[in-house]
């Protein structure tokens, strides 16, 4: 059986692998052309150094020596890129500080993910294990006559490996502190002259580090496995076409919630006494704890020469089923127990049509792109009446639900009002129609100078509905039909302890919702659409001083349609637009083996959709969306060196000032002028160093290290990303350093490494949640994970 080998040539691979700051094995160590990477970021296949945009590549071998098994865990080592996966199905991520946390499903993300071209939303299917990547490449700034999708922030590319002609098995196994294992598995050959097979899978799995207190149970138990089988037909005329099919199906505990008071908190809750969350005991009781998601898909990718030009066509086609419930109080009191659940159905539809060519004096690339959505989600929130009666008490100063029961026990009547349960949901429903027609040609006006210009006409078309019923509590509602029956109320009216007004009071609190108030769809639901176009236009000036010198400068608007507040009804926001200005160079040092690529930038985005917490009204704060106006500026550093053979250096830095330039907050909070709390800095430093023919393999050192500034604070305080207590602060600067020494047999048929994640074990309370902090007080929080120490052990036959 022949030895495992690359798709890609060798010169490619090693330089791609090169630039990512990756290590390579001893026969594929660039001798020269460190610099050159082959990307499609433009739709077109060209060297990293001659594309007019600020973009990081990150290879395969770097996400290896990261151990990370998905984007999430290679946060903060693409500066200007963060992404949080604390929970899996609703994540979040911005670019260059501009994002959104909204995880329902009424608005779009200007942070764009594609994997092989095809869309990836923004909820419950876009963060997913890594399975066979080839690359990842992110842009940043608007890019929205490059990709299907407009995306106003930028977007990140994730490219997976073709088929090839030669029999590949390799089997890599991951082991590490608490259980957690990585198994991947991948398998590779010709089915005949023309056509190959690859067959991926993937299997995440970890017991946790955190255990609940009072049960001894993992809160952070569960499994992710995945699956990808693609096939690879070379046909006539030199056509190509790629089918690949694709499962996941993740299962595991939902985020723990660390509570950050002891014993029976009191109203209101005062940070002084916070207890630390690194070393506090958990308490997480919720029912039916746990996050889920099935996934499937589907893409065919079709690509034919015409001479003149290239035919390119992709469709996909995803579907996926979360539902993710959680802890929202951090104690195990029934007096305080508040959880909620958000399941989402989703199902999405995207063809795309592509033409590219060169002519000599331009290179074009022109297409049509085409997106359905349908979607489904439901937000839930689960307490009880003796949570209801500590919320009323300490809302109203009227605990009304042991107000009765003090009064039916004096009258010797069993009133049962006290320990039931009560649910509120909010039902929404989604039909997204996306369709756009872009260009974008590459005029070369003389040998060293070339003019950009792309267009992009978008039409977006969305229906939205909303049904919020009333609560439900089947043991409160009868409690109450027996207290009406025996004509308790209305002696308590006649008696004189409470009046006729006070008695329509507690009867709205013990039937009416709490969370989900708004009125209009309680007894059916609300529907409403809308409608919106755009033309979105993009330039740029590249100028080569010499063949490894580049100087670019850029104008581009992006676009995201407007949307609807899925967890308000009848709330609707206004289309996205951003304006960015950019002046960049791209330049290798060939002497000296250095790349050094640097942009400078400047944006206004106006109608930024946000998630955020907000006193609407209800007794329980809500996630709602809210819009700003913001802008800023800053800096992108990219610094690859390889001063000797075996060792190679890198540096990756990003610098933001970004703040509010309208907005004030639904609590009356103006933020004009102030810090959207992006931070500052954020810093990725790297080293490989290879010791040659030791025991008949290279031995290869790596050492990685990332820095996050400290969050920028703003005046918002319910957020709780700003806190500074006795015990902790929330919003201080971060590092994380990462550590590695592998070990390759000369035959390229065996490996084995030694990691380390977070060597120095930097904890961190990472964000507060603040939902049931003024009504029960109950502030909890996050943290992030010790320090992970593990083997990893690669067969190849």
């Amino acid at each position: 059986m022949k030895l495992r080998k690359k798709v890609l040539t060798s010169s490619i691979s090693s330089a791609l692998l090169a630039c990512s700051g990756a290590a390579l094995a001893a026969d594929q160590a660039p001798k020269e052309e460190t610099h050159v990477v082959v990307v499609t970021a433009q739709n077109r296949t060209q060297q990293a150094q001659d594309v007019p945009i600020a973009l990081q590549i990150v290879g395969a071998e770097q996400i290896d020596k990261l151990a990370s098994p998905s984007l999430a865990e290679m946060n903060g080592y693409i500066p200007g890129l963060s992404v949080n996966a604390e929970q899996a199905t609703q994540p979040s991520m911005s670019l260059r500080g501009i994002g959104t946390s909204d995880f329902g499903i009424g608005t779009d993300a200007p942070v764009g993910i594609y994997i092989d071209g095809v869309y990836g939303g923004k909820t419950g299917g876009a963060v997913m294990n890594f399975n066979d990547v080839q690359r990842i490449e992110v842009l940043k700034g608007p890019q929205g006559t490059l990709f299907g999708r407009n995306s106003a922030a930028g977007a990140i590319s994730i490219v997976t490996r073709e088929p090839g002609r030669e029999t590949e098995l390799e089997a890599r196994l991951r082991y590490g502190r608490f259980h957690t294992r990585n198994v991947e598995l991948l398998a590779n050959t010709a089915l005949s002259d023309s056509t190959a097979l690859r067959i991926t899978a993937v299997h995440h799995g970890s017991d946790g580090w955190l255990k609940d207190a009072a049960s001894g149970a993992s809160l952070q138990h569960g499994t992710d496995n995945g699956v990808r089988a693609t096939l690879r037909w070379d046909a006539p005329a030199r056509a190509k076409v790629l089918l690949s099919v694709e499962a996941e199906k993740l299962d595991h505990m939902a985020r723990p919630a660390i509570g950050l008071v002891a014993g029976v908190p009191a109203v209101p809750a005062d940070p002084a006494s916070y207890l630390d969350p690194r070393t506090a005991p958990v308490y997480n009781d919720a029912i039916h704890n746990g996050e889920t998601r099935n996934f499937r898909g589907s893409t065919l990718r079709i690509e034919v020469p015409l001479g003149w030009a290239t035919f390119n066509a992709t469709t996909g086609y995803r579907r996926f089923d979360s539902r993710n419930r959680q802890d929202n109080d951090g104690t195990n009191l029934p007096t305080h127990y508040v959880d909620t659940e958000n399941s989402e159905r989703n199902r999405s539809w995207q063809q795309e049509f592509r033409l590219s060519g060169n002519t000599g004096m331009a290179d074009w690339v022109t297409g049509v792109s085409l997106y359905h959505e349908k979607a489904g989600q439901t937000s839930q929130v689960n307490t009880n009446t003796d949570t209801l009666d500590n919320i009323f008490g300490n809302v109203a100063g009227f605990p009304v639900f042991s107000q009765l029961e003090g009064a039916a026990a004096m009258a010797g009547i069993p009133a049962g009002l006290l320990g039931n349960s009560w649910q509120e949901n909010l039902h929404v429903e989604a039909r997204n129609k996306a369709s756009a027609i872009y260009g974008d040609v590459i005029w070369h006006l003389a040998p060293k100078l070339n003019l950009t210009t792309g267009v992009r006409f978008t039409r977006d078309d969305k229906r939205f509905s909303w049904y919020s019923p009333l609560r439900t509590a089947a043991g409160l509602d009868g409690s109450i039909a027996n207290l009406q029956n025996l004509g308790f109320f209305d002696a308590l009216v006649g008696m004189g302890a409470i009046t006729p007004e006070q008695l329509m009071m507690a009867m709205g609190a013990m039937t009416q919702n709490i969370e989900f108030t708004s009125t209009g769809a309680t007894a059916a639901p609300l529907a409403k659409k809308n409608k919106w176009n755009d033309t979105s236009p993009r330039m740029v000036l590249d100028y080569k001083l010499n063949d490894d010198m580049m100087v670019y400068g850029s104008i581009a608007k992006g676009y995201q349609s407007g949307g609807f507040n899925a967890l308000q009804v009848n709330a609707s926001y206004d289309p996205e637009k951003v304006w960015n200005y950019e002046i960049g160079m791209k330049n290798y040092y060939r002497r000296y083996k250095l790349l050094v690529n640097a942009s400078l930038y400047k944006y206004k985005f106006s109608n930024l959709q946000s998630l955020a917490l907000v006193n609407n009204g209800s007794a329980i704060p809500s996630y709602q969306v809210t819009s700003s106006d913001q802008g800023a500026h800053g800096v992108d550093f990219d610094m690859r060196w390889q001063p000797v053979r075996d060792l190679r250096l890198n540096m990756s830095t990003a610098y933001i000032d970004q703040t509010y330039k309208n907005f004030t907050t639904s609590d009356g909070v103006k933020l004009d002028g102030q810090p959207v709390g992006t931070p500052k800095w954020t810093t990725a430093l790297g080293a490989d160093y290879w010791v040659r023919d030791v025991a008949g393999g290279d031995l290869d050192f790596t050492l990685q290290h990332a820095y996050t500034g400290a969050t920028r604070c703003n005046a918002d305080a319910l957020q709780g990303a700003c806190l500074t207590t006795p015990r902790f602060r929330v919003g201080g600067a971060t590092q994380r350093t990462d550590f590695r020494v592998g070990y390759e047999a000369n035959s390229h048929q065996w490996a084995a490494a030694l990691f380390v994640n977070n060597l120095f074990d930097k904890r961190y309370v990472t964000s507060i949640g603040n939902m049931t902090t003024g009504l029960l007080g109950t502030p909890y929080a996050m943290v992030n994970a010790p320090r992970q120490v593990g083997v990893e052990v690669r067969v190849n036959m």
